[in-house]
């Protein structure tokens, strides 16, 4: 049985563990609150800087109990540069071009380079650079893409906004240091500091001009877009109903390849040629100048003597005789 002194004791004891546990928990809730301060302020501080670890805490950090806080969603680039190259097939090349031209220009752009030959087969091929605005780019791709049967097909996309962002920054500084020459050169007393001024001045100029002409040419690259097209001819062929070749096809196979050999001949001859008319020319030379200047062989001389010429050998006697006997006979 618990007397009067035990039950206060008790109460009082009670007491001192409810204030004790009170104070422990506004302490944690103060050290959150001071931790969740704290790093607020750092994520502040990052993104001031332009740091990436701002957004990078708070997506790690989320909320209590490792749960994501709130992200912000990643958006599509501002700066983006593209270009597309097309080979086309299409029965009439001229026809196909300015197509392509009125497809670019309906779209508000332009046509910036355009080159036609005629290849050895006969077929016309065309290459045509199309310049059209970049919201248009989509539409213009799938135009041309059908206008015969297409080859070869490639895209790309750059994003250059970071190179947007820095060459927009550079500038904003060298505007803001020719600025401070020109207030250095208002200020001068002295000719010798206005001439170094002035040389500092020329110097921060071009160097503004140069980024001034960067930017420019960022902007007109991610405006428009870059589309590259090569059309080529194809030959139009009238096939048996079977699709396999027929008697017409076989013989102006024939009348090609009997062509080819006549014209491969007719080279030849045309080659050896030169070499023929040099070679009779040689020979008529020989022939009519140095042949008859060249010294002829003498004829054999008798064998002389100190007496004179040596006697001719005379006729045994009646060896005429005989010779007439048989003669006779």
């Amino acid at each position: 049985m618990r007397t009067p002194r035990t039950a206060r004791r008790l109460r009082l004891l009670a007491g001192v563990l409810l204030a004790a546990s009170l104070a422990l928990a506004g302490c944690d809730g103060g050290g959150d609150g001071g931790g969740d301060s704290a790093k607020a302020a750092a994520d502040s501080g990052a993104e001031r800087a332009g740091a990436p670890g701002g957004a990078a805490a708070r997506v790690q950090g989320g909320g209590k109990g490792g749960v994501p806080g709130n992200r912000t969603p990643r958006t599509a680039p501002d700066a983006v540069v593209r270009t597309a190259s097309l080979t086309v097939e299409v029965a009439d090349v001229p026809k196909a071009l300015a197509a392509a031209r009125s497809a670019a220009e309906d779209a508000g752009g332009y046509v910036g380079d355009e080159t036609t030959r005629r290849g050895e087969d006969g077929h016309e091929r065309t290459r045509v650079v199309l310049r059209v605005p970049a919201e248009r780019y989509d539409e213009v791709l799938g135009a041309l893409s059908g206008a015969g049967r297409l080859v070869d097909r490639t895209a790309k996309a750059v994003d250059v906004t970071d190179q947007v962002v820095d060459v927009a920054s550079r500038i904003r500084s060298q505007r803001a240091s020719v600025d401070r020459i020109r207030a250095l050169m208002d200020g001068a007393g002295r000719l010798s500091d206005v001439v170094s001024l002035e040389g500092e001045l020329s110097s921060r100029q071009a160097d503004l001009e140069a980024l001034l002409a960067r930017q420019a040419s960022l902007k007109e690259r991610t405006g428009l877009a870059t589309i590259t097209l090569s059309l080529s001819g194809t030959p139009v062929r009238k096939a048996s109903g079977d699709g396999a070749p027929g008697f017409t096809d076989a013989l102006a196979g024939g009348w090609r390849a009997c062509l080819s050999v006549l014209r491969w001949i007719a080279l030849g001859l045309g080659a050896a040629l030169p070499f023929a008319v040099l070679v009779a020319l040689l020979a008529l030379l020989w022939l009519r100048v140095v042949r008859p200047r060249l010294p002829r062989r003498a004829e054999p001389v008798p064998a002389m003597t100190a007496l004179g010429p040596l006697p001719a050998a005379r006729p045994a006697p009646g060896s005429a005789e005989r010779a007439a006997g048989g003669d006779g006979g």
